[in-house]
């Protein structure tokens, strides 16, 4: 048999793997500064208050009336006053982002100056506020469909601007047009991961202000908790 070479470090492979580093740092440096975001290291993802278990969220949806959605005459949507101060000077939208943000630091109005977010509805991060909307969980259209035409304004206020249940979400400005005003049934988030803590925050909003929901609305929650919960 030939005789085998003599061991000892090769300098080839060294050379390959510090090439291919820096190629990486590079194309990682370019990402960001053409697409202006990245995911930070050891990302994770920050949910909003007030998810109920998968138990409690069960129990929820069990108690909801269930009723065909009115036809949604006299809304308009400035009948629910949105972003009004939370703690001054911060606004309901400038209070998601600084409570759902990543490092997120703020001027003397409230505005962030720096900062991270990740939308849940579709795994896209940014470190542009500006390019994230502030989602109604419950959209404004569907919760007058579903009882809030008989609220009074106080009412609508409190529930467009509710920082404390899991009504409002920082998302991609593109996944919360994609969602527009429907329910379960019609739309679910593209990133599947979410489907669960979706479907839970949605019957938890709608059974805190007593909102009522569709059969099909019903059925496809319910779906959605058996498969992914």
């Amino acid at each position: 048999m030939p005789a085998s070479p003599a061991p000892g470090p090769s300098p080839r492979p060294r050379a390959r793997g510090t090439a291919c580093g820096a190629l990486s740092a590079v194309a990682a440096a370019v990402l960001v500064a053409v697409l202006g975001w990245a995911a930070p290291a050891q990302a994770h993802h920050v949910l909003p208050p007030g998810i109920p278990s998968t138990s409690a969220a069960q129990s929820q949806l069990d108690g909801l009336t269930v009723r065909a959605k009115n036809n949604g005459a006299g809304y308009d949507r400035s009948l629910f006053p949105h972003w009004v101060v939370i703690s001054s000077p911060c606004d309901a939208r400038e209070t998601v982002l600084r409570r759902d943000g990543h490092t997120v630091h703020v001027d003397g109005s409230c505005q962030p100056t720096s900062g991270r977010w990740s939308s849940e509805y579709d795994g896209v991060w940014t470190d542009q506020p500006s390019s994230f909307d502030i989602d109604h969980m419950v959209p404004l259209y569907d919760a007058w469909r579903s009882g809030a035409h008989t609220w009074s304004a106080a009412q609508r206020r409190s529930f467009a601007n509710d920082v404390s249940s899991p009504q409002l979400w920082a998302v991609s400005a593109s996944s919360n047009r994609s969602k527009g005003d429907r329910d379960p049934s019609a739309w679910m988030p593209p990133r599947t991961a979410i489907h669960c803590d979706y479907v839970k925050a949605w019957v938890n909003v709608k059974h805190r202000y007593n909102l009522s929901v569709t059969s099909a609305e019903k059925a496809s929650i319910q779906g959605t908790i058996n498969a992914r919960c």
